[in-house]
């Protein structure tokens, strides 16, 4: 993901993404007051890059404890729906205004996940998603630039997985996602007009077109308030056996 941190706090994350990168994970970083000396850089702008480290998921936080590199996560499968349809299906109208849109290399984190050589060109852009003009959901989405030759941030009004079938035959298939708690930093609690004490939930994922291929990353925050998730449980055969024998 390509940050959003200005100047010298960008020059940090880069310092910082090469120190994980020799941390197994799971490790602890060196104390903030080490670091700051290290790279002569105020306290102040170290923490901003590690927030944003943080949301993305490379690192995290204890209370108490430190920060630590991040471990995996066990995925739980949510449904496959684009956000425009469950708006829909929900009796409202859906909307979409785009907040941010880049083009760059892809760094070692969004070139593990989306499967592609480091220095491959994404788009990353993000959307603030409303339901019948109220802001929902801020969704932060990186593709493999050459799936989608041409596209433009005009092109994102409406629903994504729709223009990726139509305009170049990609076909969402399967994915994986993960849910957590969270709550939003300052820019995410100003796009979705709620207070920066309003607990969030985020929701990362992968998603997969018929060739196999991961065609998309997604972090988006939706507002605790207004937004619920459900998921459809079934038992697999070798579970019931299992639960028969209890």
């Amino acid at each position: 993901m390509h940050s959003s941190l200005p100047g010298k706090a960008a020059e940090i994350r880069a310092l910082l993404l090469n120190l994980i990168d020799t941390l197994p994970e799971g490790a602890a970083l060196p104390p903030e007051r080490e670091l700051s000396a290290r790279w002569n850089v105020a306290r102040m702008t170290l923490r901003r890059a590690v927030d944003e480290l943080v949301i993305e998921e490379l690192l995290v936080r204890r209370h108490g404890s430190g920060t630590y590199t991040a471990r995996p996560k066990v995925a739980k499968w949510l449904g496959m729906m684009g956000f425009s349809e469950d708006i829909r299906r929900r009796g409202m109208q859906p909307g979409s205004k785009t907040l941010e849109f880049r083009r760059q290399k892809a760094e070692r984190a969004a070139a593990r996940r989306l499967r592609i050589p480091v220095g491959d060109p994404v788009l990353t852009f993000t959307r603030l998603r409303l339901a019948d003009d109220m802001p929902m959901v801020v969704e932060r989405t990186t593709l493999p630039g050459s799936y989608v030759p041409g596209l433009e941030a005009e092109d994102l009004s409406g629903s994504l997985y729709e223009l990726l079938t139509n305009r170049y035959g990609i076909e969402l298939v399967s994915g994986t996602s993960k849910l957590e708690p969270v709550m939003p930093d300052a820019k995410t609690a100003e796009w979705l007009n709620i207070p920066g004490t309003q607990p969030c939930l985020a929701l990362h994922g992968v998603s997969f077109d018929r060739r196999e291929r991961v065609f998309e990353y997604t972090s988006a925050v939706y507002r605790g308030d207004r937004y619920a998730f459900t998921a459809e449980l079934r038992m697999t055969p070798t579970l019931r056996a299992d639960a028969k024998g209890l």
